[in-house]
């Protein structure tokens, strides 16, 4: 505990380098101070909203040491289930990929992404996933690009395979970009999701939007107190503005996740890891409303008052919390594996550990009664 000599020293030099750094509050000032005049009314408007999640892999991790099996599971805001398997971050790489196209249902989701992109293997189509060995280990982090990988492969399926009945807006979970594909493979992958959105038109007259909505933005962290200051989205009505590229290169270490086809120079680099426009967006009546950072796919920036219109009427209905896309909890709740569900896929562990223990298999159900963690009774 502080005593009070230290807090008052500490107070003094708090507000000495407020003070300095003032000058730093009085530029993001300036810099959103022309979102004022920026900020536009939503209107709602009548469409289907359906959302796309992959279960958490902290909520889906099956710890046993040395084992650790991980759940990749892919489910809608319509409980429909479209990926579940178990993978470990010890298990062949080269094998897992050749499991992308020898399914007994024909090739996964995730297969027919890599046909599409021409890659055969995962370590082709993401840098993050090498092929292994004793010379190069995989990193244990390898699941989680895989398991974001297989969610980009359903979004993917979803907009060039699915028949929509009507109208609809699809809510990814998080922002539409990406630094996991290799070389410029996901700039391919755009061109796919705008190819699919394109057809559905030309063939069955229904329009695909496509948004991703994040629950903070590194964008959102840095400008948000400047933003109150000057008063920027404390409307009495639901409202939206678009944030220039600018603001989002002075939040981000890398400047490639800012860019989009929007903002190339002549002879600069190409996009490869945005497919999105940014937008901050209230959904609520009140001033202090929550205000959520949102991607527009690219293509479809022009309809952002018809998107947004879209999507406030499944933000209104967000329970249990306030003003936040009601389909894109419902994914959550549907993909997250909890109470009973996890019981029983840990007893699935035992039972796969049994099987390979044989005539040990009594040892482990002695184990089983063990306390792991006897220090935790302190409490």
């Amino acid at each position: 505990m502080l005593e009070p000599a230290s807090q008052t020293a500490l107070r003094d030099e708090i507000a000495r380098q407020i003070g300095e750094d003032r000058a730093v509050l009085d530029r993001l000032r300036a810099e959103v101070r022309p979102l004022v005049s920026q900020t536009r009314p939503i209107r709602a408007r009548s469409a289907t909203s359906i959302s796309l999640v992959a279960a958490d892999g902290g909520n889906n991790q099956l710890r046993f040491d040395p084992f650790l099996v991980q759940l990749v599971r892919v489910v809608d805001s319509g409980s429909n289930e479209y990926c579940l398997e178990a993978v470990s971050p010890t298990m062949s790489v080269s094998r897992l990929s050749a499991c992308q196209f020898s399914g007994a249902g024909g090739p996964t989701a995730l297969g027919r992404l890599m046909r599409y992109l021409g890659v055969e293997d995962l370590s082709e189509l993401s840098h993050m996933i090498r092929p292994g060995g004793r010379d190069r280990p995989n990193s244990p982090r390898w699941v989680q690009v895989y398991r974001e990988l297989v969610e980009w492969a359903t979004l993917f399926a979803i907009v060039r395979e699915k028949d929509f009945a009507t109208d609809t807006l699809i809510v990814f979970d998080g922002f539409l970009r990406s630094q996991i594909f290799a070389k410029d493979l996901f700039r391919k992958y755009r061109e796919g999701i705008r190819e699919g959105i394109d057809r559905q038109f030309k063939s069955y007259k229904r329009r695909l939007y496509l948004v991703g909505v994040a629950k903070r933005s590194k964008v959102l962290d840095r400008y948000r107190l400047a933003m109150a200051l000057e008063r920027v989205m404390q409307s009495s009505f639901p409202c939206y503005v678009e944030i220039p590229r600018e603001l989002e290169e002075k939040a981000y270490i890398w400047p490639d996740y800012a860019r989009g086809d929007d903002n190339l120079a002549e002879g600069g680099e190409i996009n490869r890891f945005v497919a999105g426009k940014m937008f901050f967006v209230k959904f609520g009546n009140n001033p202090r409303d929550p205000i959520w950072p949102v991607d527009i796919f690219l293509p479809q920036a022009s309809d952002h008052s018809k998107i947004f219109g879209s999507l406030l009427n499944d933000a209104v209905a967000g329970f249990p919390v306030p003003f936040y896309p009601r389909s894109l909890q419902k994914a959550h709740e549907n993909a997250a594996l909890v109470d009973f569900d996890m019981d029983v896929l840990q007893d699935m562990i035992f039972a796969g550990l049994r099987d390979v223990l044989g005539d040990e298999a009594p040892s482990l159900d002695a184990f089983r009664l063990h306390d792991a963690y006897p220090a935790s009774h302190r409490y």
